[in-house]
């Protein structure tokens, strides 16, 4: 298993945990290590089996999932706007790595405001850019309109995608662990296909994009 596991993080802290990690994981510092896209899959997986560590309709868990997925970046986003700079000056600790706001904020001057949008399917990179966005001093309101739709079709489109596997392909339930695995990995592809388009760049001269 890569990072806490979800099914276990869910048994343990029910509905209400589920929604915590989803804020923190949205726009807390310290919330970059916890499997978002996992724990929201699996969420949906397990409301579609009635499991008992977690039967709840899926309506109700994507309300929830949607809320706490946006009021995490809301508080990301204040975050940066009050700590600015501060925020890359920070020394490296435990559970705070430099590189990683960096990359971030790498990834937001590539694609510009909707860097919102498409980071909710990036790990750790979601974690670090609406506190980026703060920082920047981004528009609020197209911030906010980014975020709503970022946080709808993460915070409530994965919970959905978990629960159909689960409705249509009930054997699913036994391999919780593999499927955790896969999400990940697949999430993090993005994060791999740049580092790779970055090192052929470098290899061949060319300038790598800022």
């Amino acid at each position: 298993m890569i990072g806490p596991d979800p099914t276990k993080l869910i048994d343990s802290f029910g509905l209400i945990g589920l929604g915590v990690i989803v804020f923190a994981e949205s726009g807390l510092l310290v919330g970059f290590f916890l499997p978002g896209d996992s724990i929201l899959f699996t969420a949906g997986l397990l409301a579609a089996l009635h499991s008992q560590i977690f039967d709840y309709p899926i309506m109700v868990i994507c309300g929830l999932c949607f809320v706490a997925a946006v009021l995490g970046d809301q508080v990301g986003y204040r975050f940066g706007t009050r700590l600015g700079p501060a925020v890359f000056a920070r020394p490296k600790s435990l559970l705070f790595k430099p590189e990683n706001a960096t990359r971030a904020k790498t990834f937001f001057d590539r694609h510009g405001p909707k860097t919102i949008l498409i980071a909710r399917f990036v790990p750790i990179v979601r974690t670090f850019v609406p506190v980026v966005a703060g920082i920047g001093k981004m528009n609020y309101r197209v911030f906010s309109a980014y975020n709503l739709i970022g946080g709808l079709l993460w915070g409530a489109g994965v919970p959905v995608i978990g629960y159909s596997l689960g409705r249509r392909y009930p054997s699913l339930k036994d391999r919780l662990d593999v499927i955790a695995v896969a999400i990940v990995l697949v999430s993090l592809t993005p994060v791999a296909v740049e580092i790779i388009r970055h090192r052929r760049r470098t290899a061949t001269g060319q300038s790598p994009e800022p």
